[in-house]
């Protein structure tokens, strides 16, 4: 039995940008991003490689969550195109007609569910399958037992896998985008770190807090270190800061029990409501609860 836990904000960004065809709904309202959504959920539970049985999607909405408070300059909702915000509602109910579990992030982040799911269930299923190539998660990979899954490069990463794209462990990644910065989530990470720099100090220090203030104690090499230790003793707040804002929250009080994961259809009366507002549905369900 594997558990698949999917970011539904990513694939609502994934819909909206992708080539597929747009749709209308009969109201006027572009909803190409939700059906998209709904096509890829639905196709992951038909896919036969991916033998889904259990599954739960969660969605930023709002965007902003309790790191905001934290850093005023971590992301949020603002310049996300209005189409998108006009869907998060609407794709929030799409996929809940499909029958699928669906966390909506009020007060966390999406990534904030998708770890405390992945923590939480990890030692009662064979896998956790969780559906992102978001580096932030790369902290909740264990060995084969968590795993990442890109669908858009076709990769799966597990724990050697993070350790090849980041350069660390995954208990480290946290310290990583700490010195690194996430664009995409608005850490700007510290100065003159770049990746493979970063890496090299985690690998031989495991915490940021471990890395000596004075460079000359260092004891690997890294390219311009009497510039880069200024920068972290001058800095090590902030990276703190920016380590506290990457690190996932893995105690969401997510409802459902393991069970109530499981997928077995969509509600045939909700789905057929779902069309009625979206106009036609191409890809169906495989399966229905009447």
């Amino acid at each position: 039995m594997k558990l698949h836990v999917v970011d539904g904000t990513f694939e609502l960004y994934r819909a909206h940008f992708s080539k597929r065809p747009g749709q209308t709904s009969p109201s006027g309202q572009d909803v190409k991003a939700t059906v998209g959504v709904i096509a890829s959920v639905l196709g992951l539970l038909d896919d036969p490689s991916e033998s889904c049985t259990h599954i739960g999607v969660a969605f930023d909405n709002p965007i902003e969550s309790f790191r905001n408070d934290m850093f005023a300059g971590y992301k949020t909702g603002d310049g996300m195109d209005p189409i998108l915000v006009d869907q998060m509602d609407l794709v929030e109910r799409a996929i809940a007609a499909c029958g699928i579990v669906v966390w909506r992030m009020d007060q966390w982040e999406a990534d904030d569910a998708l770890g405390t799911a992945a923590v939480r269930w990890r030692n009662d299923v064979e896998q956790v399958r969780i559906m992102t190539p978001d580096k932030d998660l790369g902290q909740c990979v264990t060995g084969d037992r968590v795993v990442l899954v890109d669908q858009i490069r076709k990769r799966v990463i597990n724990e050697d896998g993070v350790r090849e794209r980041n350069g660390v462990d995954p208990e480290s990644i946290p310290d990583w985008l700490g010195l690194v910065g996430d664009t995409a989530d608005g850490i700007p990470g510290l100065p003159g770190f770049g990746a493979k720099t970063a890496a090299i100090l985690l690998n031989r220090y495991r915490a940021m807090d471990n890395i000596p203030d004075d460079e000359n104690t260092w004891d690997v090499k890294v390219r311009g270190a009497p510039r880069l230790g200024k920068t972290l003793r001058d800095n090590r707040e902030s990276a703190r800061l920016f380590r506290d804002l990457a690190r996932l929250a893995l105690d969401v009080p997510l409802a459902e029990s393991l069970d109530d994961l499981e997928w077995h259809g969509a509600r045939r009366d909700d789905f057929e409501s779902l069309e009625e507002d979206l106009g036609r549905i191409r890809y169906q369900p495989s399966r229905w609860v009447c």
